[in-house]
């Protein structure tokens, strides 16, 4: 019977362990998102990309295709939305961030962008992954 008890106990210890780091894990992942909009709604391209992979692996996927790479990531920003009046206010709506395995989730969303030239909504998933200690966006796609 005592080792019925321990066993329960360690099983509630490491379950409320794991629970406790997917929280973590989910706050920490929230945070660059919420610089990521702060970086965009300043017209702040590069600032935005801090969320990025710096890595030539990192990959976009769009209405023209899969971008390879954090620079040509960067210019397919810079060439979209090329003045403050494009890159207008961004907002998020997070529908779900579920883990794919330890140190990776992805992250359903949607995302809005007031403009006086014209408002701009879509939907994306991106995949986290813990790089060098930080989370990084390794996947983008963005419709």
């Amino acid at each position: 019977m005592k080792k019925l008890v321990m066993l329960l106990c360690m099983v509630c210890f490491f379950t409320g362990f794991s629970q406790t780091n997917e929280e973590a894990d989910i706050k920490a992942i929230n945070k660059v998102l919420k610089k990521q909009r702060i970086a965009w709604s300043n017209n702040n391209l590069e600032g935005y990309m801090e969320g990025y992979w710096k890595s030539d692996s990192l990959k976009f996927y769009g209405s023209n295709g899969v971008t390879h790479g954090w620079e040509n990531t960067l210019e397919r920003y810079q060439k979209a939305y090329p003045t403050e009046d494009h890159t207008g206010k961004l907002s998020f709506r997070i529908n779900d961030i579920t883990k794919i395995s330890e140190g990776a989730y992805y992250v359903l969303g949607e995302y809005h962008i007031k403009r006086d030239l014209g408002n701009a909504d879509g939907i994306f998933m991106v995949i986290f992954k813990i790089i060098n200690g930080e989370w990084k966006i390794i996947a983008d796609t963005s419709t």
